[in-house]
């Protein structure tokens, strides 16, 4: 178990490891084996991160179903230390702590601190199809996101959940540094998966689900086009000739996922 010197001094004893996977605060998620809960200590937020011992049956379960289960807390913490490495911003640790035999039965927690000023992408541009926002603003976030997804797959690494309401903007950096020294943070990591190279099958999933859950805040096919020339590297006549069936794929799963969602087909201006 290691906790920062200001976390030592709230959590502290032989039962320290119980407190905190008992610790309460605002709940901000909970499912099966996993909760995630706000906590103040000395004024200042943190999300702590449990995770219960999964148990053999879930691990079978998850795997007949053809999925990797999330066993420990530990796979969120190599996550935030490799995009650390890759100059990539997201959460800041300050504990993390393992017990037990693994697989099943192991018990975790990760405690990061609470990014302050910053909100999620999807809320700050929740009002965009409406009240469109300043256009350099608008590329420089497409241009950053463009960016970070070609970091994290040339790198071997997948998000799996990498949709814009994990992505948070810092909007009082924003006002300061301009819309170039923007800081937009990386979160929720905890189904990362990290290789020597990302298959293709895990690419499309994670452009697929960014795609998606940006059809509704008002993008036009040019934001799509400076997004693909951006993550491609290449001129956008390039992109589109040489990686056809790529984009075509990440298109056609992420209207797939809007449908589903929503029942209707998406509309891209």
């Amino acid at each position: 178990m290691e906790l920062s010197s200001s976390l030592q001094n709230v959590f502290k004893g032989k039962n320290a490891f119980n407190e905190i996977l008992d610790a309460e605060g605002e709940v901000f998620r909970e499912h099966k084996n996993r909760r995630t809960v706000r906590i103040i200590c000395d004024g200042k937020g943190y999300f702590v991160k449990v995770h219960r011992n999964i148990g053999w049956r879930e691990i079978i379960k998850n795997l007949f179903s053809l999925r990797l289960p999330v066993l420990s807390a530990g796979n969120e913490l190599r996550a935030i230390r490799m995009l650390d490495a890759l100059g990539i911003e997201t959460m800041k640790v300050a504990g993390f702590g393992e017990r037990g035999h693994p697989p099943a039965w192991l018990e975790s927690f990760l405690i990061t601190e609470e990014l302050e000023n910053t909100i999620s992408l999807e809320h700050f541009s929740r009002e965009w199809k409406t009240h469109p926002p300043d256009v350099h603003l608008k590329w420089a976030i497409i241009r950053k996101i463009a960016s970070i997804a070609r970091c994290l797959h040339e790198r071997g690494i997948n998000h799996r959940d990498f949709y814009i309401c994990h992505f948070l903007i810092d909007l009082r950096a924003a006002a300061r540094d301009g819309y170039e020294g923007m800081h937009l943070y990386l979160i929720d990591l905890h189904r990362v998966q990290m290789r020597k190279h990302t298959p293709e099958r895990w690419i499309i999933k994670d452009i697929a689900g960014l795609f998606f859950s940006g059809m509704d805040i008002g993008l036009t096919r040019r934001d799509l086009f400076r997004f693909i020339k951006i993550y491609s590297g290449k001129p956008l006549r390039d992109a589109l000739r040489d990686d056809q069936k790529f984009w075509n794929h990440v298109s056609h799963r992420a209207i797939t996922l809007y449908k589903r969602h929503f029942h209707r087909p998406p509309s891209i201006a």
